[in-house]
């Protein structure tokens, strides 16, 4: 297997660019040919993107989105100012200030429950907005916008429509049944580099000419392609090297050289380093403000779905000082994306997603060896959604004096997921394609017994 910064060979070339992050046409696959065969309804939806920043082990609602200063030490540790927002009446955690100046664009969802507190249960049933345990194992958000808004869908760019940045979500199979062609497109690299040297896209030591030479060359071997130009499966193939090859040499490529940026925006998003001790264990944490810059180049190009993986969140120990550290870096990045997407007219098209899955306990476990430590709580937990028809400067939901319960609106993963499917216009109610021949939906309907109180209208 290659990594990052070796040469990439013609077989990682079709296997890690088009051909396999976005498959040959719908003649090529009998099952999706039999799915389009009835095409699903369609709907009006205002968001032609999404965003979704993924707080990877569960960040703690109380020191973000839900402060609860006056519940005491053992609630609210050290963190005990919370900040006033842009909104009146709006406060969130006080390591947010960049945020709490850009709170009129977007809208905090403050109960959302669904009792989990194991990472893989939790994140498949955020993730998918099922529950879990059931017969079939549905695929996320992400491999469904592929589906629905992908090249299936319309989308003509040579990006895969379905990006993650940079490492895969933990224990988790985001296409689910679905056929691996809507699995995304794994970045790998880190986005703080000079040159982000994407896996399968841009190889160390290898210019871009070299490149073009590998292209020619592998032209002049393709007999096969020259005694069958007419074969379907052999176009289909020829058209993926193509757009494979535009990926890497092309303006494809070009949407992850964030080097074209000028440096002050480079600068506003933040290029965090770290001590080189540090580095193995918190390598992930100095690509979060670039990813954003990343992610933002890429819905420019139209790209439907981009997630953005951001590790570390799982503060079992010393959550203050993890906090200290993490949430600048949070804020400073997602602040930079808001007010970007904004600036450049692509919020009100793009959908920012911001959550876990789930939050952490509200008492805090100051005994050795936690030393101030959260675990997972699934009780209660908040998310931050921004653009693409939500409206901004909204609360939904409310906890408890302690954050330890839900006491007002409940919001579960698929109200909030069929909100973002609605936004984008796909039908809940379309059917999925499922190689059992099972009637599959975007959405689970009430009889499925899927928890659900219903859309987020109230943000809309």
């Amino acid at each position: 297997m290659n990594t990052p910064n070796s040469p990439v060979s013609r077989r990682d070339l079709l296997r890690r660019s088009l051909l396999g992050a976005a498959g040959l046409s719908l003649a090529d696959n009998p099952l999706i040919r039999a799915w389009a065969a009835s095409p699903p309804s369609q709907i009006t939806g205002k968001a032609r993107s999404v965003i979704q920043i993924w707080l990877w082990g569960g960040p703690p609602h109380l020191d973000t989105f839900d402060p609860k200063p006056d519940a005491g030490r053992d609630y609210s540790g050290p963190l005990t100012q919370p900040i006033e927002t842009n909104v009146r009446g709006m406060r969130i955690g006080q390591l947010l200030p960049l945020l709490a100046r850009q709170a009129d664009k977007f809208s905090l969802i403050r109960s959302l429950t669904h009792g989990s507190n194991a990472h893989e249960t939790a994140t498949y049933m955020v993730q998918t907005g099922r529950k879990a345990g059931e017969r079939l194992v549905y695929p996320c958000v992400g491999s469904v916008v592929s589906l629905f808004k992908g090249y299936d869908g319309g989308y003509q760019g040579q990006i895969p429509p379905y990006i993650l940045l940079t490492e895969p979500v933990g224990r988790f199979e985001e296409a689910g049944f679905l056929p691996t062609r809507y699995k995304p497109f794994i970045t790998g690299g880190d986005p703080s580099q000079d040159r982000f040297a994407v896996e399968g896209v841009v190889a160390e030591g290898i210019t871009d000419q070299q490149q073009r030479d590998r292209q020619a060359l592998l032209g002049k071997l393709d007999s096969l392609g020259r005694a069958l130009p007419s074969h379907a499966a052999i176009k289909a193939l020829a058209r993926s090297r193509e757009q494979a090859f535009d990926l890497i040499v092309g303006d494809g490529g070009k949407a992850f050289d964030v080097s074209q940026e000028n440096e002050a925006v480079r600068d506003r998003y933040g290029r965090t380093t770290l001590p080189a001790q540090a580095v193995n264990q918190r390598a992930p944490r100095t690509r979060f403000g670039q990813a954003c810059l990343v992610a933002r180049r890429l819905v420019e190009r139209g790209v439907p779905y981009v997630t953005i993986n951001y590790p570390g969140w799982d503060t079992h120990k010393d959550n203050f000082t993890e906090m200290n550290r993490m949430l600048p870096d949070l804020d400073k990045g997602l602040a930079a994306l808001l007010g970007d997407l904004a600036d450049r007219g692509l919020l009100d098209r793009t959908i920012v997603w911001v959550g876990g899955e789930f939050g952490r306990t509200p008492r805090i476990d100051w005994d050795a060896p936690w030393n101030g430590g959260r675990g997972h709580w699934g009780g209660a937990f908040s998310a931050l959604v921004a653009g693409g028809g939500f409206r901004g400067g909204q609360v939904v939901g409310a906890t408890d004096a302690r954050g330890e319960e839900v006491k007002v609106r409940p919001v579960y993963p698929s109200d909030l997921i069929g909100t973002i499917y609605k936004l984008l216009g796909i039908d809940p109610a379309a059917s999925l394609p499922n190689p059992q021949g099972l009637d599959a939906r975007v959405m689970p309907a009430p009889a499925d017994g899927t928890p659900a109180s219903g859309l987020l209208n109230e943000i809309l």
